[in-house]
């Protein structure tokens, strides 16, 4: 326990306080998650096959996605042009809100994130009303991807540790991810502030390389591989303190996600031997509060870079939203 309890606060502290190990997070994890699977005993053939093949669908998905908005881009880019100048301003971005997060869960959040840039670069924003598309967008991404294994990260580990089919996601949080994309959507209408005038392209956008499409593939598929072997190396640890706390205490503990990527948090923490109202409740409080910080999600950590979203920008606007879904999620988890 104390070996796994070393592992667990370097994990948790160390990409905030050495940037050699934030800017090589998925080597840092695959690290971690064999000392914890081996420190704990969970180390077996089983184990490892297990890692091998969890991350094969996730990746195909990102290689493949990458690879057709590469091909497609110039399409994207004009498609985005036609139909902000076909619909009203404020309703295109509602509707793009919505449409990215509702399909994020197919397309991937990462490839989601990467449309959203495309479409942040072709339509003429101001600063304010960028970033707060950008994070509106982001907390609807990731709560849209939580809902198939090929959708994130968080997702697959989720799958993966409960032993579930395909669609346990959609049948379990399905009802509350679906009308909060709505409402982020809306949001999205009334908060993001139109510009004058349509014009054309506002930048050029190369778009990526073959090279920078297979990279991130293949850090993917490092990145769940290590978080497999974290979840399971974590789960005596789990057993003797998790396991017994309510699922309301887990629900607020877990707005550490907005600080720590939320597929980490759910490698650590969700076991079968959990209750259902215990799973739920963990899962939702990791996805929504991991909008709240650029750290907290895959999508966040993507835009912000591509489009120079500054921390103190992004927690502006992202901390205020992200309490406000936290307390009525809250309210409906308890009360409801």
């Amino acid at each position: 326990m104390i070996g796994l309890i070393i592992i667990l606060l370097l994990v948790l502290l160390l990409p905030f306080l050495v940037k050699k190990v934030e800017h090589n997070l998925e080597i840092f994890l695959f690290v971690m998650g064999i000392a914890a699977a081996t420190i704990s005993g969970m180390m077996d053939f089983h184990l490892i096959e297990k890692a091998l093949i969890d991350p094969i669908h996730i990746t195909l998905a990102v290689f493949i996605a990458g690879l057709i908005c590469k091909w497609f881009q110039k399409q994207i880019e004009k498609s985005i042009l036609w139909g902000s100048k076909k619909l009203t301003p404020r309703l295109f971005f509602a509707l793009t809100v919505i449409l990215l997060g509702l399909i994020s869960s197919i397309i991937t959040a990462i490839i989601a994130a990467i449309v959203l840039v495309i479409i942040v670069n072709v339509l003429p924003l101001d600063r304010k009303s960028e970033v707060r598309f950008t994070v509106l967008a982001c907390f609807s991404i990731g709560l849209g991807a939580a809902l198939t294994p090929i959708g994130e990260p968080l997702a697959t580990i989720a799958i993966s540790k409960l032993n579930e089919d395909f669609t346990f996601l959609l049948q379990l949080i399905g009802k509350d991810v679906v009308p909060a994309v709505f409402v982020f959507g809306l949001l999205s209408f009334f908060l993001v502030k139109p510009h004058e005038e349509q014009g054309g392209l506002k930048s050029e956008n190369t778009g990526e390389s073959y090279k920078e499409i297979l990279v991130r593939s293949l850090k993917i598929y490092l990145f769940v591989m290590g978080l497999t072997f974290l979840g399971h190396g974590f789960e005596p640890f789990i057993n003797e303190y998790v396991i017994g706390l309510s699922p309301s205490l887990l629900y607020w503990i877990n707005m550490i996600s907005a600080v720590l990527d939320n597929a980490t948090l759910v490698a650590a923490e969700v076991s079968p031997a959990m209750d259902i109202e215990t799973i739920r409740a963990v899962l939702l409080g990791l996805i929504i509060s991991g909008g709240m910080l650029i750290p907290g999600n895959i999508p966040n950590i993507i835009s912000a870079g591509k489009l120079n979203i500054t921390s103190k920008e992004w927690a502006a606007f992202g901390v205020p939203i992200g309490l406000v879904f936290m307390a009525v999620y809250f309210i409906l988890l308890t009360v409801f």
